[in-house]
C-alpha cells in the first residue's frame, strides 16, 4: 500500500501573538538553539576533500560523526566547542570498538548513536555497478592505526566486502547492556522503524531511539520514516526521546515530526549536498534555510514555542482513511 506523508495544518486557533518564536529546546540534557541536528554521515571528503567532516562541525553546534568518517574523532573535536554524537558501527573485534567508544568519550563525544540496522550492507546497486571503494587520497581515519582504515578493490562493492569482513552481525539487544558497561555516554538506538524495537529500546536501556531507514538504502519498500515515526513514539510511551533522522527537506519537516511526537529531526543529505556544492558556508546556508523555513511553520501554525506544536497540527493517512500504514 502507497502512504502518503503527514500533512500540516493549522490547530484551528488564529490571532496568536506570534512576534516571538522560541525555537530552543533540551536534548539528553544540553541546551540546543533548535530541534534540527546533523545526522552522522560517512565519507564526507568525497563531498568536499578539503573540509569534509571538518566543515561541517564547523558549521553546526551539535554534529554527528560516522564511524567511517574520514576525519577522526580527534581532528573533529579540535574545530572547537559541539554537542557531537558518536555513530558506532559494532566490529567483529570488540577490542576495536572499546578502543574507538574510549577515544570519542575522551575527545568530547556526548553520546554513542548505535547502529542496528546494518549486520549486512544492504544491495546498494550503484556502489555494485561502479565497483565503488575509497578514493585512494581518502581512509576512514578512525581506524589507520588498527589497519582498518582501507577499503579493498572487489568485484562488486568495495564497502559490501569491507562491511562482510568487519562488521558483528550478531549484535543483539544484550550489546547495549556491554556497551554502557564500557562507557558513561549515554547509547541511543539508530534504526528502530517498529513499535516492538521501540518496547525493547526501553526495556533494555537506551537513552533514546533515533527512527531511521539508513536514507532507504539497506532494504527496499521499508516505509518512510516519517511513516513510521509515530507508531515507534508510542512504543517509547514517553520513557525516552525519540527523533527523526532522513527525509527532511524543509522547515515543514521539522514541525510534522515534532507534531507527532519527535523530540528533534536529524538530516544528512542536505548537509552532504551543500557540503558538496559550497563546503562549511553551503552547510550553514542549509541550517539557516531549516531554522528560518521551521520558524515560519511555527508562526504560521500559532505556535510560539516547541511546546505549542500538537498531534493537531498534521493531518495524516490514519486520520483520513482509519488505516495504520502497512510496513511493506
Amino acid at each position: 500500500m502507497t502512504t502518503m506523508p503527514p500533512v500540516p495544518r493549522t490547530s484551528g486557533r488564529s490571532l496568536i501573538d506570534v512576534s516571538k518564536i522560541d525555537m530552543t529546546t533540551t536534548i539528553l540534557g544540553f541546551k540546543l538553539s533548535m530541534p534540527i541536528m546533523i545526522s552522522p554521515t560517512a565519507m564526507q571528503k568525497m563531498a568536499h576533500p578539503d573540509g569534509g567532516e571538518y566543515a561541517t562541525a564547523r558549521a553546526a553546534s551539535a554534529a554527528g560523526l560516522s564511524s567511517w568518517a574520514t576525519s577522526s574523532v580527534e581532528e573533529v573535536a579540535s574545530t572547537g566547542p559541539g554537542i557531537r554524537f558518536f555513530q558506532l558501527y559494532v566490529y567483529k573485534d570488540r577490542k576495536v570498538v572499546e578502543q574507538l567508544v574510549r577515544r570519542a568519550e575522551k575527545a568530547g563525544f556526548k553520546a554513542i548513536a548505535l547502529t542496528v540496522d546494518t549486520p549486512r550492507l544492504g544491495r546498494r546497486e550503484a556502489d555494485i555497478k561502479n565497483r565503488f571503494v575509497l578514493p585512494p587520497n581518502l581512509t576512514l581515519k578512525n581506524f589507520e592505526g588498527l589497519d582498518l582504515g582501507k577499503m579493498d578493490q572487489a568485484n562488486d562493492s568495495g564497502l559490501a566486502s569491507y562491511v562482510a569482513g568487519q562488521i558483528d552481525r550478531t549484535l543483539s539487544w544484550k550489546d547495549v547492556k556491554w556497551l554502557q558497561s564500557i562507557t558513561t555516554m549515554p547509547i541511543l538506538v539508530k534504526g528502530v522503524i517498529t513499535a516492538e524495537d521501540s518496547r525493547l529500546a526501553v526495556e533494555n536501556g537506551a537513552a533514546g531511539i533515533i527512527v531511521s531507514n539508513h536514507g532507504a538504502r539497506q532494504l527496499d519498500y521499508v516505509p518512510a520514516t516519517i511513516s513510521a515515526l509515530e507508531e515507534v513514539v508510542k512504543g517509547a510511551g514517553g520513557q525516552i526521546p525519540v527523533f527523526l533522522d532522513g527525509g527532511v527537506r524543509r522547515g515543514t519537516d521539522v514541525f510534522k515530526a515534532l507534531a507527532l511526537g519527535a523530540a528533534g529531526v536529524f538530516i544528512g543529505r542536505p548537509v552532504v549536498f551543500s557540503l558538496a556544492v559550497a563546503g562549511e558556508a553551503g552547510v550553514s546556508n542549509v541550517l539557516k534555510m531549516l531554522r528560518d523555513e521551521f520558524e515560519l511553520t511555527m508562526a504560521l501554525s500559532g505556535c510560539n514555542s516547541l511546546a505549542d506544536i500538537t498531534r493537531n497540527h498534521v493531518v495524516t493517512e490514519a486520520d483520513k482513511f482509519g488505516v495504520m500504514p502497512s510496513r511493506l
